[in-house]
Order: structure tokens, then sequence, then C-alpha cells
């Protein structure tokens, strides 16, 4: 017979709430839940298994991304489960790749020429969003909170940006998710009107790290989901 475990024991065992619990089974993220000749819930061993992969996933994905691999796997549904965790590994992939490109595209900008006087490059909010690879509202959010500043052509006012502020762009948009908040951001752009790419440098290899440390959460995420859905794939007594 499969041991048995009270929802306390559980919690405990994992350092979280029995509420937390029953919220991953309400959000039908686990197998149904057996209940004792008094009408108690107790959970087996899958049950565990299934909680330690949740809390683990958790930390490597986004919420929405856990619960839905969670819920194939609950509906048997093992191999869409699988397909979902590797196209999140390919997002880190592309995500990495993406940084270390713009890195190598702030590093090509011509700092001579930007420094100069007289008559700058331009181009519009839409080509310096494809250029950075965000959305135009990201650029205008930027502009908001006096990260980066845009001209208006004459003709028509719509926001030009110079190669200084593409620059600036380009920084944001790779370390929009490290730990660089607004306040440190400020910060780290005062450097970008300079040749020095120490700070500069710094900051990304900051952010490649974060990238690193989350992609190995979410390999560990993904052996113990491997665990569970061996488990759950198993005849239960």
């Amino acid at each position: 017979m499969n041991r048995a475990y009270t929802p306390g024991q559980i919690a405990t065992r994992l350092d979280i709430s029995t509420t937390t619990l029953r919220r991953y089974e309400k959000e039908n993220l686990i197998p149904d839940v057996p209940r004792t000749a008094s009408n108690h819930r107790y959970y087996t061993p899958v049950h565990l298994q299934a909680f330690v992969a949740i809390r683990l996933l958790l930390k490597g994905y986004e919420i929405p991304v856990v619960y839905e691999v969670m819920r194939k796997v609950k509906q048997g549904n093992t191999m869409d489960a699988l397909w979902l965790m590797n196209q999140q590994l390919y997002n880190s992939q592309l995500e990495k790749q993406r940084m270390e490109d713009i890195w190598n595209m702030v590093q090509q900008v011509d700092f001579a020429n930007d420094l100069k006087g007289g008559t700058l490059d331009t181009m519009t909010i839409g080509k310096a969003a494809e250029a950075a690879g965000v959305n135009t509202s990201a650029i205008r959010h930027w502009e908001s909170e006096g990260l980066i500043c845009s001209e208006r052509d004459p003709d028509n006012g719509y926001r030009m940006y110079t190669r200084a502020e593409l620059r600036k762009i380009l920084v944001i948009s790779s370390l929009r998710k490290s730990v660089y908040y607004i306040e440190h951001m400020k910060e780290l752009l005062n450097t970008v009107g300079t040749q020095d790419y120490t700070q500069i440098n710094k900051a990304f290899q900051l952010a490649l790290q974060k990238l690193n440390s989350q992609l190995t959460l979410q390999f560990a995420g993904v052996k113990e989901l491997m665990t569970y859905i061996e488990l759950h794939q198993e005849p239960q007594d």
C-alpha cells in the first residue's frame, strides 16, 4: 500500500502552507485527492512529487506555464506538456542569443559620430522598436520614465530617435529583465554617451549570469517533472 501523507506533513516538508496545497488542488494541477473513511483528504507519493515539481518549476518558469504543464500531465497529455517545456527552454536560448546580438550592436554604434555636432541619423519609433526587438509601447514607457528622449519630426510630429538614443534603447531592452531597476538603469545610461564599455559590459554580464541561473533552475524543474510523470503513469493501488 502506498504511504499516505496528511496535508500538514506535506506543507511542513515543502515549507509552504496547506492553503497553497489546496490552491494547487483547486487549480487542477495534481491528481485527484483521495479521502479517508472519515472524509479527510490525504496525499500519496505521487501527490508529493507533483507538489515538489510545481514548487521547483515555479522558480524557473512563469506561473501560467507551470499550471498549463501540470494540467496537461494530469489529463494524460504528457507529450504536449513536454513540448511546452521544450518551447520554454528554446525561448531561453533565444533570449540569450538576442542579448548577445544586442551587445554586439551596441558596440558597433559609431560613438565618434554621435559625439560630433551637426545632423545625426535618426529613426522612427517603429524602426527603433524593430531593431531592439520590443514593442513601441515599451519605448514610449521608457521615455515616460525619463530613460530616453526623442525629437519630433518638424513635418509630421512623429517621434524620432538618434543613434545615441537607439543605443540606450538597445541596452534597456536587454537588461530590462535583469536586476536593473529604473534608478540603476538611469545611472548606467549616463555612461552610454561615452566610449567606456566597462559599466555596460558588467551589466550585460550580470544579466547573462541571471539567464544562466534561470536555465539551471529550469532544468532542475524538468528533472522533478519527469520523476512526477513517471510516478503518475504507474498503476496506482
